[in-house]
């Protein structure tokens, strides 16, 4: 790595000033505590506020990343919607487990969760599905995510072939590797920016029954 190179980097800093995360704040469940994270992320006007990074690892250890959709949350988990023959659907088909991390950077908040997903029922799946804008669901069928596609027109052209077998008249279909996933959470961490990197970080674990949680706060 070259010197000029290591300066840029290394001066860009920002002071984290907004407010700081007490125990005394927490909500008892971690759910209604993030849904007010989420409310507040919202009443700021951030963009995607529900944009999530998921991480899968798949079978030879190597982890990845990427952004979804937060679509559905309920005291069970954090759901979102994929094609099951993606990268991340393969790697959760043969591991789970997985983490979430929401970045709101504006409000200096970020929300890490690590859990285990499984598949949606498919009777679920179709009701989300139906309220899709109709290009994404005729995208959902000219996309076989994570494939290699030789050049654009070759996914305009599968587009293209799929409007034609699905017109205006008739509803579009759930695809059959198209699915969703429910992430139960086993660890919510909340990460509040303070000044001097002295950031708060509270975190929930669900206990050994999974009847209940404890919290504590980790060092930043």
């Amino acid at each position: 790595m070259s010197e000029g190179s290591s300066n840029k980097w290394s001066a860009m800093r920002a002071e984290y000033s907004r407010g700081g995360l007490h125990e005394q704040e927490l909500e008892a469940d971690p759910m209604t505590m993030f849904q007010r994270w989420l409310d507040d992320a919202v009443a700021a006007e951030l963009p995607e506020p529900n944009a999530m990074v998921l991480s899968t690892v798949s079978g030879e250890g190597m982890p990845s990343s990427r952004m979804v959709l937060l679509k559905g949350m309920d005291d069970w988990g954090f759901a979102f919607y994929s094609n099951l023959l993606s990268r991340k659907g393969v790697e959760l088909a043969g591991n789970p487990a997985c983490s979430l991390l929401f970045p709101w950077h504006p409000i200096e908040r970020q929300v890490r969760i690590e859990g285990v997903a499984s598949q949606l029922l498919r009777e679920d799946v179709a009701v989300y599905f139906s309220g899709r804008p109709r290009g994404a669901q005729i995208g959902a069928w000219a996309s076989h995510q994570s494939s290699p596609v030789a050049r654009r027109g070759e996914l305009e052209d599968a587009y293209a072939a799929a409007e034609t077998r699905y017109p205006e008249s008739i509803e579009v279909p759930v695809p059959p590797a198209w699915g969703g996933y429910v992430v139960r959470p086993e660890v919510v961490e909340f990460w509040q920016g303070r000044r001097d990197r002295l950031h708060d970080r509270l975190v929930y674990r669900r206990t050994a029954d999974h009847e209940s949680w404890t919290v504590e706060r980790l060092s930043p």
